[in-house]
């Protein structure tokens, strides 16, 4: 994590990987996974009692509490009963793997619980509940055997919560930890280096991975080398015991060329829709009202965007007609942090030397489109050279500081460099000046507010700046749907039909070039921006694109 990061987010407590079910956020415990979906990824991985378990092996990574396992030894017990099989001759049947040793204990107690229930003698009970057990880190145990399926909800944390040490030693033998990457990347990676060639992996895990930065080594590795049969995306309810803030996917992985891809969409809590979903499988079929068939997938680092096949058809016409939207000299970026908003944001009357403070526009101050002067700065603590400044010029300012120097020191940048003072990031005051599109990091749909040089932007805020465009007719163009839809395609969906409008989405929308636009296009649009007309800015926009046609989607209409 960036100095940048660590400041703006509250401190992580350095310990290892949370363990269990999976981790909710910074929370840590076990949440369980819903019976019903249990009983659907065993069953979308091919685990059911009509195969001869016996002779397959079965991993999962991060055992939790038992929801798995438990479920997977009485599939075992019920087919080694079809097939005459000694219960003694199960052992290596299942690996179930937990870091915790009381979460483990646990698991233990589970999964003794339901195979005494299933009439199995104690003797044999406690022989397979040792066998299959193991407490160990599962990124560092060394495994002599390989699977036929592996199974699980991995544990879903940042790896910069994790001691420095351990980081560097999980980095170093997992490629697809890269960047801010989350823990459950590594257990992927993992699990399906320990496949067998005709094994089949098996997860429910948060969905982020398949469209942002992070993952993008893992989406490599997932379709160079593997092939994705089956993805189901959690749209509402929850597929856990509890309601945890996750945006969970189930999907089936094996070995082997792409052939095609169901892709599904239901609710985390019905149970009649993952039956469904089974069936299909089993059967070869697809429900149209759930699911999809992808006869292509996705290439190399592409973010998989499972929006539907008529989606996606338009968003790759768009890729291929426009460019990016910093194909030029439009670059887009995240306002300034400090660490210390409480410090360092200030009444812009406030008496230090004025030339140490810059106004500032937040998130608060927008409202519909337009940017209300909060008569409130940011104390700036770069000079126009780009270098720190020298405090002992400033006796005003440097007062100040000291009067806060504690909570100042306390940032993560006051403990890393010996210019305890400065902000996370460099201040340009240039930038002041000049006008920028405002864009917040979360809403229904493209936001966009035109600053015409009076305010530096915080970091709850994107900005775009131009040396191409009319910035009301970019601002047009980015406030209409067919902008909205590749957001829409690209980012993270939250609760409530909400979007993260991250940098590294913004910088994928494609537009047109300015010079490509007719003059009289170009000034309906920016007359539609002015006025907030947005059902005559989806209108040009489609214009300007050469769109007959944009597949409806939903969004949540945050423009009005």
């Amino acid at each position: 994590m960036t100095q940048r990061e660590l400041d703006i987010f509250p401190a992580f407590e350095e310990s290892h990987y949370v363990v269990g079910e999976r981790s909710s956020g910074l929370t840590h415990g076990v949440v369980m996974t819903r019976p019903h979906v249990v009983e659907m990824i065993l069953n979308l991985a091919g685990y059911i009692e009509d195969r001869p378990l016996h002779e397959l092996r079965l991993l999962e990574p991060s055992c939790g509490h038992g929801a798995f396992v438990s479920v997977a030894a009485s599939r075992l017990i019920a087919s080694a009963r079809r097939c005459d099989v000694p219960l003694d001759s199960l052992g290596d049947a299942i690996r179930a793997v937990e870091v915790d040793s009381a979460t483990l204990r646990a698991a233990q107690a589970s999964v003794r619980s339901s195979l005494l229930g299933a009439g199995v003698e104690h003797k044999s009970v406690e022989y397979l509940v040792n066998q299959w057990f193991v407490c160990a880190d599962f990124l560092l145990h060394p495994f002599e055997e390989r699977f036929d399926f592996a199974v699980g909800n991995p544990p879903y944390i940042r790896i910069e919560q994790i001691h420095r040490e351990l980081q560097n030693e999980y980095r170093a033998k997992y490629p697809t930890l890269y960047d801010r990457a989350d823990l459950y990347v590594a257990f992927i990676e993992r699990s399906l280096q320990l496949l067998n060639p005709e094994g089949r992996l098996s997860f429910i895990c948060a969905d982020r991975w398949v469209n942002n930065k992070y993952g993008k080594v893992l989406r490599r590795l997932a379709t160079t080398e593997y092939s994705t049969d089956t993805y189901i995306k959690i749209e509402d309810g929850s597929p856990f015991e509890e309601d945890v803030s996750a945006y969970p996917s189930i999907f089936v992985m094996r070995r082997g060329e792409h052939e095609r891809t169901r892709v599904y969409k239901i609710s985390g809590d019905d149970a009649l829709a993952a039956q469904s979903v089974v069936v299909d499988v089993r059967v070869g079929a697809v429900s149209s009202k759930i699911g999809e068939v992808y006869s292509e997938w996705f290439k190399e680092e592409e973010p998989w965007t499972l929006t539907g096949a008529e989606h996606l058809a338009t968003l790759r016409e768009l890729e291929g007609r426009f460019d990016t939207l910093e194909a030029g000299a439009t670059k887009v970026s995240i306002g300034i942090a400090t660490g210390a908003d409480k410090v360092f944001l200030v009444p812009s009357d406030l008496d230090i030397e004025a030339s140490r403070l810059v106004p500032v526009v937040m998130r608060k101050d927008i409202k519909l489109g337009q940017i209300g002067d909060a008569k409130r700065s940011v104390i700036n603590t770069f000079g126009s050279d780009g270098k720190l400044i020298d405090l002992s010029k400033y006796p005003k300012l440097e007062a100040y500081f000291l009067q806060h120097e504690e909570a100042i020191r306390r940032r993560h940048v006051a403990k890393k460099s010996p210019s305890w003072f400065r902000t996370i990031d460099k201040l340009h005051a240039d930038l002041t000046g000049k006008q920028k599109l405002l864009i917040p990091d979360i809403a229904g749909a493209t936001e966009v507010a035109l600053d015409d040089g009076k305010f530096y932007p915080h970091h709850n805020l994107y900005y775009i700046a131009s040396e191409d465009w009319d910035m009301e007719v970019l601002g047009g163009l980015l406030s209409s749907r067919v902008a909205l839809f590749f957001i829409w395609s690209y980012a993270t969906k939250m609760r409530g039909g909400y979007l993260r409008f991250q940098a590294q989405y913004l910088r994928r929308i494609r537009v047109p070039r300015p010079e490509a636009l007719a003059k009289e296009l170009q000034e309906a649009i920016a007359l539609a921006f002015r006025e907030r007309d947005f059902q005559r800015l989806d209108a040009l926009a489609q214009e300007a694109y050469g769109l007959d046609h944009l597949p409806e989607f939903d969004f949540v209409d945050t423009r009005e």
